[in-house]
């Protein structure tokens, strides 16, 4: 099945060094489809349990489980932008994000890259 823009994915994103996320982590895909299909690498925005951020940043983006498709509140790290081999993701999706969120998200990264 092919991944898409705007899915929620559970990847295991260890190895890590240093601050970065580990483990099995939710993750969005921001890469657009042309570049999905391609035999390269798909970015991805990281992903945590609501419960795990306090406060929201313009960073973040706090997604609701009716905003997702999924049964957890999440919270994507917009500062934490990873490219990852194709072979980590799993056959099927565990959600998706409407346009409206996918804007959301759009929106704190370029912030978090001064675009």
């Amino acid at each position: 099945m092919p991944i898409r823009r705007g899915e929620i994915y559970f990847v295991n994103l260890n190895p890590v060094k240093g601050r970065e996320q580990a483990g099995q982590r939710p993750v969005l895909v921001l890469s657009i489809d042309e570049i999905n299909q391609l035999p390269l690498v798909v970015t991805v925005v990281v992903g945590t349990k609501g419960e795990n951020v306090s406060r929201d940043y313009p960073t973040n983006v706090r997604v609701l489980p009716e905003e997702s498709g999924m049964s957890m509140e999440t919270v994507f790290l917009c500062f934490q932008i990873r490219s990852l081999d194709p072979k980590r993701f799993p056959e099927t999706a565990a959600g998706w994000v409407t346009d409206e969120v996918l804007g959301k998200i759009e929106t704190a990264v370029s912030y978090c890259l001064g675009l």
